[in-house]
């Protein structure tokens, strides 16, 4: 799990615009939320590496995972995204839910 999040995170560094272009309109500073959000992924993931830090991490994920939601709904209900499969859009929602549980097994 630690190593998904420090990857994920380093993404948000590597290919922001992509990362932008799924952030609802409503949310500002695009630009500065995804590098907010790659960092936090990143630290986070690094903390879940280390038995003093692991809990809170597993928190801050959990906190993360929700607070990243909007833009999982965002993508499955705009048609912005039409070039990517309907299905996969609606199954990414879901699929939040198993990565919290995940998370919670660390605290």
């Amino acid at each position: 799990m630690a190593i998904l999040y420090i990857i994920a995170g380093i993404l948000h560094f590597v290919k922001p615009r992509m990362y932008e272009s799924i952030m609802p309109p409503y949310i500002p500073a695009h630009r500065a939320m995804v590098l907010l959000s790659g960092f936090a992924e990143s630290a986070l993931g690094i903390g879940l590496l280390f038995s003093p830090t692991r809990v809170w991490s597993a928190w801050g994920i959990v906190l993360l995972l929700i607070a990243i939601f909007p833009a999982n709904i965002y993508m499955a209900t705009s048609q912005k995204f039409h070039r990517i499969p309907s299905w996969l859009l609606w199954a990414r929602l879901p699929l939040q839910a198993v990565l919290i549980a995940w998370a919670l097994r660390y605290t």
